[in-house]
């Protein structure tokens, strides 16, 4: 049960249910032709390039990266200047490219869902955790920069 507590792991199961749904139940339902694999396609490369930067982040404030464990530093540079969870983000533009990319029509509702799910079971209590840890710091930062865009 521990393995389902890391946000890839979730991303990869709900990114496993679009693909099975455009597969095996398509109902002949799609988004058209060239644009949604055009827009998929820009959705999934935004993805990794915000990770990247995020990931990057992270590493220059020699700081670790996996959710629950106490941070070194507080990072708000970068890419952290505009989004609080740009990794997180980032997996919701993924899972919505693919969505696209695959014609999984019916599996839109995966991405609202899949947000509700990282942020009651990562992003709440990571900012419980930097509230705590770095208190007006991390206040002033709730000010300047919002949880996604």
């Amino acid at each position: 049960m521990k393995n389902l507590e890391l946000p890839p792991v979730w991303l990869a199961a709900f990114i496993a249910i679009a693909w099975a749904q455009s597969t095996y139940y398509p109902m002949g339902l799609n988004f058209g032709t060239g644009w949604a694999d055009l827009l998929g396609g820009l959705l999934i490369g935004g993805g990794l390039i915000l990770m990247l930067m995020a990931v990057l982040e992270f590493y220059r404030h020699k700081t670790t990266i996996m959710p629950r464990r106490d941070s070194s530093s507080f990072v708000q540079s970068g890419i952290y200047k505009k989004s609080r969870n740009p990794i997180y983000l980032g997996d919701a533009m993924i899972l919505a490219g693919l969505i696209l990319r695959w014609d999984a029509v019916l599996s839109l509702p995966l991405i609202p869902i899949f947000v509700w799910v990282i942020e009651k079971r990562f992003i709440i209590g990571e900012e419980n955790h930097l509230r705590r840890t770095y208190r007006a710091q991390y206040a002033s930062y709730l000010n300047r920069v919002r949880r996604w865009i």
